[in-house]
């Protein structure tokens, strides 16, 4: 499917890889809706890029058909859905203070899959609708997953059981709206350098990159958002989960 000229949304897009990926689609020719829960940092991407601030929680119903709304009164048919938005916590199922509280699995859950889903679902509903182009597409859809979908570590159980799921709703998803020309496909990314990394110190983050066989260093943002735009582009590209993690397999802990 071609960028040029598509209605965007990128769910997370206020920073780090969603960020990334909105420069990427506005950068050939897409109207990007730049969704995030924080408004000023929504904001000043869209203003950055030329696109359509939404400020919506990923997990709401309302407020998530609400920004898919806006922005196809703004740009026309919505075509393309990346979801980036996520959370992450460092909790072992059985720690120094007993097991971990059901609400915090809870929450990375509802966040990360449900979140994901939902947005899935309501752009997809909204993809159906409209009408075809070339090869008889009507969307693409990208969601986001990790490494720890497979090799989650020690203290990592609800994150990589969140990006599990991600990574098993991508076959079924595209499977399911194939007949209606909307291809679904999921990246997992390794150690990226977002701005959650960034406030490590640099010892600490030239250890993370030690252990990436090739090349020995983080992700580059926009090396996941080139990973994207190839997810939209190749036509031939469905159902499909890809690591893009520089060869890195996660130890235990």
């Amino acid at each position: 499917m071609q960028i040029q000229g598509a209605a965007a949304l990128v769910t997370g897009a206020g920073s780090g890889l969603g960020a990334a990926t909105a420069r990427m689609l506005a950068s050939r020719g897409a109207t990007v809706g730049v969704l995030d829960r924080n408004e000023d940092a929504a904001k000043a991407v869209a203003d950055e890029l030329g696109g359509i601030p939404l400020v919506a929680d990923v997990t709401d119903e309302v407020g998530a058909k609400a920004a898919i709304q806006t922005l196809e009164d703004m740009a026309g048919p919505l075509r393309i859905l990346v979801s980036c938005a996520g959370i992450g916590t460092a909790k072992r199922i059985v720690g120094r203070d007993g097991a971990m509280p059901l609400a915090d699995f809870e929450r990375v859950i509802r966040v990360n899959l449900i979140g994901t889903f939902n947005m899935l679902r309501l752009a997809a509903e909204r993809m159906t609708g409209h009408p075809e182009l070339d090869d008889a597409a009507r969307g693409v859809i990208v969601n986001t997953a990790s490494v720890a979908a497979f090799d989650g570590q020690i203290g990592q159980s609800a994150y990589a059981a969140s990006k599990g799921g991600i990574t098993s709703l991508a076959l079924p998803a595209a499977r399911e709206f194939s007949r209606f020309g909307i291809r679904v496909n999921t990246i997992a990314p390794g150690i990226f350098l977002t701005p959650l990394l960034q406030e490590l110190p640099e010892e600490a983050r030239t250890s993370l990159a030690a252990g990436i066989p090739y090349p020995s260093r983080l992700g580059d943002p926009a090396e996941f958002a080139d990973a994207v735009r190839f997810c939209i582009e190749n036509q031939y590209l469905n159902g499909e989960v890809i690591r893009l993690d520089g060869a890195t397999r996660l130890p235990p802990k």
